[in-house]
């Protein structure tokens, strides 16, 4: 079965062809990271338009890149939350119009889940499971018995961690997006700085708005005292912090679960740090990890066509009356 699936939540805009929810067949992702640079983040109306501009040129190059046509395509998955609304509205237009031109059955998909079946790319999913879902705008730890199945055991209570690395980037000099670049420098420094470790009690619940803002006031409390400021050892400290809280709570989950299948999914997947410490502490508990490939990681509309074909499997379909949503519980 394949699957033309739909992404444009933020600022990627991407299209993607999958078969049987793990086959790769093409995948364009247009960035528009270098636009948004400029201001230091992603602007949503500058997203949205941009998405306007191009939508139709990405479906295009990857029907042109498969050698596939719209008869070849059995369905088609778009993401219909959550993301920027103006973003949303412009992939889901999209996507009603080849399902109604074509007459192709239309499968709304979970921004979330497709995050969680970016992983089904790399590997067939091992239930149960946990996924630490973790990106720029979601922390979260969900429990999945079968395929389709999510429970929520956990989410961040304010800032998402990748939005918490954005905002320390800055504070260091860091430029846009501040992330990938704070990654980098935390293997250059040393855990000099007192940071406290965020939200370190019996839940599974997240919270980074503290961590980052003693990040901001160390930085500005040093500057008012004439002292020096390490950008490289901020980055170590911060990032440890951040780390050594998302493993411990998420070790806890497993075990507490009695589950041995572990998935981490969203663009902070993607961090050297996190790799590494979930790596160790997976191996000495005896726990199967699984993280994509970075292209997986950030946005992409593979994850939504992967997450799509079990959507459909389940019997997920959507009228021409879907409507996009800036907010949506995952279920």
């Amino acid at each position: 079965m394949k699957i033309l699936a739909i992404e444009s939540s933020c600022d990627e805009t991407s299209v993607s062809i999958i078969e049987d929810g793990q086959k790769e067949i093409a995948t364009v992702v247009l960035s528009q990271m270098d636009t948004h640079a400029n201001y230091g983040g992603v602007v949503p109306e500058i997203a949205s338009r941009m998405h306007v501009e191009n939508i139709t040129m990405v479906i295009e190059e990857v029907l042109n890149k498969s050698g596939l046509s719209m008869d070849d395509i059995d369905a088609i998955a778009v993401t219909y939350g959550p993301g920027l609304i103006g973003s949303l509205l412009v992939g889901l237009m999209a996507a009603k119009t080849l399902a109604f031109i074509y007459n192709k059955p239309l499968i709304p998909v979970h921004h979330i889940a497709g995050h969680i079946y970016a992983n089904n790319l790399v590997r067939p999913l091992e239930f149960p499971l946990i996924s630490l879902v973790v990106s720029g705008g979601h922390t979260e730890l969900v429990y999945m018995k079968d395929n389709y199945s999510f429970e929520k055991l956990g989410g961040t209570l304010d800032d998402a961690v990748g939005e918490a690395y954005d905002k320390v980037a800055r504070v260091i000099g860091l430029p846009y997006p501040g992330g990938p670049r704070v990654d980098k420098l935390a293997h250059e420094g040393d855990d000099t700085y007192n940071l406290p470790l965020p939200l370190d009690d019996d839940s599974y619940d997240f919270s980074f708005s503290g961590l980052k803002s003693a990040v901001v006031n160390l930085v500005h409390n040093e500057k008012q005292r004439g002292n020096e400021i390490i950008p490289v050892n901020i980055a170590t400290s911060f990032q440890n912090r951040v780390t050594e809280i998302l493993t411990k709570k998420t070790i806890r989950a497993l075990k507490e679960k009695n589950v041995h299948n572990l998935i981490v999914a969203g663009g902070v997947a993607a961090n050297k740090g996190l790799r590494d410490r979930l790596t160790k502490e997976c191996e000495k508990n005896g726990i199967n990890l699984i993280v994509p490939e970075i292209k997986y990681c950030t946005d992409n509309a593979a994850m939504i066509g992967a997450a799509g074909y079990y959507a459909y499997l389940r019997g997920d379909r959507a009228d021409l009356t879907l409507n996009a949503k800036a907010t949506l519980k995952l279920q």
